[in-house]
C-alpha cells in the first residue's frame, strides 16, 4: 500500500470482495497528492449498468475486491502544487477514466478513451504505477486535474452524476454521426435512452423511440420524443422500414440486428452504445442492400464531456433519478436488472 507516505487519504468505500458478492463497507487508501492531482469529496455516485456487468464479472477481467462507480460528482477538497484549473470548493465531476498516456494521436486529439497505450478506467483497471483503481462508491478520490470536468452551477450535483457516463455515452455518437436535422431512432427507454432522447431533440433531430412495449410512451413524449413505437408489434418494422438516418441502440440485450438494420435509409448507421455479454448476429446482406453501417461508440473525451455538461445545463437536460442510500446498492442492482428504475440510481455518498 502506501505505508511510506504520510499524506495518503483514508476513505470509506463500498466494495464487493468477489463477483456477485454483496457490497461491504470498508476502507481504502487514496494516494498522496502529486503536483497535478486533486482530492475530491464525493457527494453523489451514479449506478451504471456497466457497474453491474463489472461487479458480476459478466465481461470477464474483473479485479476484486472492486469499488465500482464512474459517475462521480463532488467538491474539490485539496489541490496539488501545480494545479491551475480548479480550486478548493469547485463543483467537479469524474467520468469513466482517470488517466491516459497523453502522447498518442488520440490523446492529443482530445479522445483519451482511445489511448493507444490503454486508457486507465476509473475502476477495475491497473494504473501506470501498477496499482488497481477504485471508483466512486467512495467518500473521496484522487484524480489528475486533466481528467476532471467542471459541473455548471445550474446542474444539481445528484442529477449531474449520471451525465458523466450516460450523458457523454449518448451525446458523443449523436454529435459524431451528425444528428441535427436527421431522423433519429433511440432503441431503449432506460437509463441511457431517456437521456439520448433529450440530447437528440435539443440538437434538432426528429426523435423516434423504439421500446418493447407501449408502457413508457407518455414518459418518452415528456422527454421530447416526437414518435414512439413498440418493437413487440411486428407492424412496427413494416411501418418504419427505411425511415431512419441514425439508430442509437442503448440496450444491453441482444437484438434482432437484421430487423433494426431494415429500418435504416440508404447510408444509415446503427450505432451501439449498450454492450450485451453475448455476441450479436446479423446477415451481411442487411448492410449491402442499403450501404448501411453498424458502428459502436465509447463514451467521449474530457473536452467533449465538458462540452456535453455545458450543453445539458444550457438546454435544461437532466436524467430522471432516484437517490438511494449506500446500504441499498445491492437491492438497486437487482432492480436495474428487472428494469425497475426510472431511470438512474444515484448513491448519496453522505450515507456511506
Amino acid at each position: 500500500m502506501c505505508n511510506n507516505h504520510k499524506n495518503v487519504t483514508m476513505t470509506r468505500v463500498l466494495s464487493t470482495p468477489t463477483a456477485k458478492a454483496p457490497f461491504e463497507k470498508t476502507t481504502i487508501e487514496r494516494r498522496e497528492l502529486r503536483p497535478h492531482d486533486i482530492l475530491i469529496d464525493i457527494k453523489f455516485s451514479g449506478i451504471c449498468h456497466s457497474d453491474i456487468h463489472s461487479a458480476y464479472d459478466e465481461w470477464g477481467g474483473g479485479m476484486f475486491p472492486m469499488v465500482p462507480g464512474h459517475e462521480i460528482a463532488g467538491v474539490v477538497a485539496a489541490v496539488g502544487s501545480k494545479v491551475t484549473k480548479f480550486a478548493v470548493g469547485d463543483r467537479v465531476g469524474v467520468g469513466c477514466f482517470v488517466d491516459s498516456c497523453g502522447e498518442c494521436e488520440y490523446c492529443l486529439n482530445g479522445e483519451e478513451q482511445f489511448c493507444t497505450k490503454g486508457v486507465i478506467n476509473t475502476y477495475n483497471s491497473i494504473d501506470f504505477d501498477g496499482n488497481p483503481t477504485y471508483g466512486g462508491y467512495s467518500q473521496k478520490i484522487v484524480v489528475k486535474e486533466g481528467f476532471i470536468v467542471r459541473i455548471p452551477d445550474s446542474l444539481d450535483m445528484d442529477v449531474a452524476a449520471p451525465l458523466l457516463c450516460a450523458g457523454i455515452t449518448t451525446y458523443s455518437p449523436l454529435k459524431h454521426w451528425n444528428a441535427p436535422g436527421k431522423k433519429v431512432a433511440i432503441v431503449g427507454m432506460g437509463g441511457l435512452g431517456h437521456v439520448a432522447i433529450q440530447f437528440a431533440h435539443a440538437m434538432g433531430a426528429e426523435v423516434t423511440v423504439l421500446s418493447r412495449s407501449k408502457n413508457k410512451e407518455s414518459e418518452a413524449l415528456s422527454f421530447s420524443a416526437d414518435h414512439y413505437f413498440a418493437t413487440s408489434d411486428p407492424a412496427t418494422f413494416t411501418e418504419l422500414a427505411g425511415r431512419f438516418d441514425l439508430i442509437l441502440n442503448t440496450v444491453s440485450a441482444n437484438l434482432n440486428v437484421d430487423a433494426y438494420l431494415s429500418l435504416l435509409r440508404v447510408d444509415g448507421t446503427l450505432v451501439n452504445v449498450g454492450a450485451p455479454a453475448e455476441s450479436d448476429q446479423y446477415h451481411v446482406f442487411s448492410l449491402i442492400m442499403g450501404r448501411r453501417s453498424i458502428a459502436g461508440s465509447l463514451v467521449g473525451g474530457i473536452r467533449e464531456t465538458q462540452e456535453m455538461l455545458d450543453f445539458a445545463a444550457q438546454q435544461g437536460i437532466a436524467p430522471k433519478i432516484e437517490v438511494i442510500h449506500a446500504d441499498q446498492v445491492d437491492e438497486a442492482y437487482q432492480r436495474v436488472l428487472r428494469s425497475d428504475v426510472r431511470y438512474r440510481f444515484v448513491i448519496d455518498i453522505s450515507t456511506l
